[in-house]
């Protein structure tokens, strides 16, 4: 009885303050009013509009459950490799640095052989296969300087001839001119009766190499006919992968002269001459063997010099004897130059025993 006199006693209370002031219920009810429609609108906007826990999570599965979207190895797209366009033999332009170092015909040119750069990258063949080397010399000495009063240069990519040649431009074989004739004679061609070999063996080819500065150049040597297309097509791909030449000239311009044309370290073919220290004609009278960078790759014959020394030439040459040490254009047989030349079956000097020939490649037909 207590508690309901003690509620009824609040009820009265509270009853007289709303009566007290007139305005009091009118905004209490208000009051009530909005902030059930305010609950009413949230509740309708959860139940129409969200989303449940389990449609978030069919929705994002990455993120609900923790996993991320593995590509389909046998499915997923490899972009494809971007391909080097190689150029067409037949319409390859020859660089402006080959017109500028191409002299005309039968003119004269003063040479002063250069000094070899510290270091040289041999080129790499294109199908990975025949890899070229790439060396740091660690020997200074310069190869010494020897100066001709003239080089006769008989290269013409010009001429239009019926019996030439053109494996691709710049590179050409074709018969002796007379002019090529009329200047061998004598020097490098005996011109002797009992000659094992004639003018009609032999062809003229015309190329482009490398030199040691980089620099394109027109080249020229005479061969034996058997072997014109081996020599286009292995200088050919040495030029291609930039392979560094010092010079390739006609051993008539050192007068017939090997040993001098060694010390100028001039790359060259057919010289009717004997083998140095012996009476037996030399492959290269037969236009069937080739030398090339020979002041780098020199030709040593064991116990045949003075006092039983091992006989080295050319003179100068010593210090590229260990084929171990690192230098510029050694041939070895990581070489680009050395595999080419097996590849087309030529025997190189440099796996002979009783002498070695590190600069020469011949060919038996």
């Amino acid at each position: 009885m207590r508690r309901l006199f003690y509620t009824m006693g609040i009820k009265d209370r509270v009853s007289k303050l709303l009566h007290k002031n007139k305005y009091t219920l009118p905004i209490l009810q208000g009051l009530g009013m909005i902030a059930l429609v305010t609950a009413i609108s949230v509740l309708s906007i959860h139940f129409l509009l969200g989303e449940t826990i389990s449609d978030y999570a069919e929705a994002n599965p990455e993120i609900a459950y923790g996993t991320e979207e593995v590509p389909d190895r046998e499915t997923e797209e490899i972009p494809e490799r971007e391909t080097e366009e190689i150029p067409d033999r037949e319409t390859m332009e020859i660089p402006k640095a080959t017109e500028e170092a191409i002299p005309e015909p039968e003119t004269e040119e003063t040479v002063a052989m250069k000094e070899p750069t510290e270091t040289v990258n041999q080129g790499d063949a294109p199908d990975g296969d025949v890899a070229g080397e790439s060396a740091e010399t660690d020997v200074s000495d310069p190869v010494p300087e020897y100066n001709t009063s003239v080089m006769v240069h008989f290269y013409d990519p010009n001429v239009d001839s019926e019996s030439r040649y053109t494996y691709e431009p710049g590179f050409y074989s074709e018969p002796l001119s007379q002019e090529v004739r009329d200047y061998i004679t004598g020097i490098s061609y005996a011109g002797t009766d009992d000659m094992v070999i004639s003018y009609e063996d032999l062809d003229y080819v015309g190329l482009l190499y490398v030199d040691f500065n980089g620099l394109t150049q027109a080249g020229e040597l005479i061969c034996n006919k058997k072997i014109s297309r081996d020599m286009l097509e292995i200088f050919s791909e040495l030029y291609r992968s930039d392979y560094r030449i010092d010079s390739i000239y006609l051993v008539d311009n050192f007068g017939g002269d090997d040993t001098a044309s060694m010390c100028a370290d001039n790359s060259s073919c057919f010289n009717y001459r004997v083998v140095d220290g012996s009476s037996s004609l030399s492959k290269h009278a037969y236009g069937m063997a080739i030398d090339i960078n020979p002041f780098y790759n020199p030709y040593i014959v064991f116990g045949a010099g003075e006092g039983g020394s091992d006989y080295i030439s050319p003179a100068g040459s010593e210090i590229y004897v260990d084929r171990s040490a690192s230098f510029p254009y050694k041939i070895d047989e990581n070489d680009l130059c050395y595999k080419l030349f097996k590849a087309h079956g030529f025997t190189w000097g440099g796996n002979w025993n009783s002498c070695k020939d590190y600069q020469h490649f011949q060919k038996t037909p």
